[in-house]
């Protein structure tokens, strides 16, 4: 299971999304262009020492490209414990952003499939609007939509349901 360092004592992980895998699909494809390109590149240039340098430049950049994607893909997630929603989105390489709310400002959560693609491998996306306008939670590219949806529903209305004329500070 997912170990945070900043959960409170009391509190428990009830769920994490992460992103499907079709979301490193494209890194797949990605890394089969790159290959394409070296071998125009050998092609054009005859195998001579120049084509050499330049594919090796250009592996070097594909390369390090695909990490910083793989990266950005790996580490965006949504902890979803039994007090708050902690969004963790990497946006780009060494830039992060990591927000959280409680469960009760949650208002709704919306999952979204579109494309075929999406329908037959059943990923799409997750939205959690709260009450708090700039803490809207999106997540793209999530395995079972739908199913997750109803999971976070599930786990704010046992909360509510716990402690119905609390604040829930």
């Amino acid at each position: 299971m997912l170990n945070l360092e900043n959960l409170r004592q009391w509190e428990v992980v009830k769920k994490v999304l992460k992103r499907h895998w079709m979301a490193f699909a494209s890194l797949f494809f990605y890394t089969l262009w790159i290959i394409f390109v070296v071998l125009v590149v050998y092609w054009i240039m005859w195998f001579s020492a120049w084509a050499n340098f330049i594919v090796s430049i250009l592996l070097l950049v594909s390369l390090l490209f695909l990490y910083i994607e793989w990266l950005n893909n790996e580490l965006d997630m949504y902890v979803i414990t039994n007090k708050r929603i902690i969004g963790i989105d990497q946006v780009s390489f060494l830039n992060r952003t990591i927000s959280e709310c409680s469960l009760a400002d949650v208002q709704e959560v919306n999952s979204k499939t579109k494309w075929v693609l999406a329908n037959i491998f059943d990923y799409g996306s997750v939205t959690i609007q709260t009450a708090w306008n700039a803490s809207n939670f999106h997540m793209a590219i999530v395995p079972k939509p739908m199913q997750s949806a109803r999971q976070i529903l599930n786990i704010v209305e046992e909360l509510k349901k716990d402690k119905p004329n609390e604040s829930f500070q």
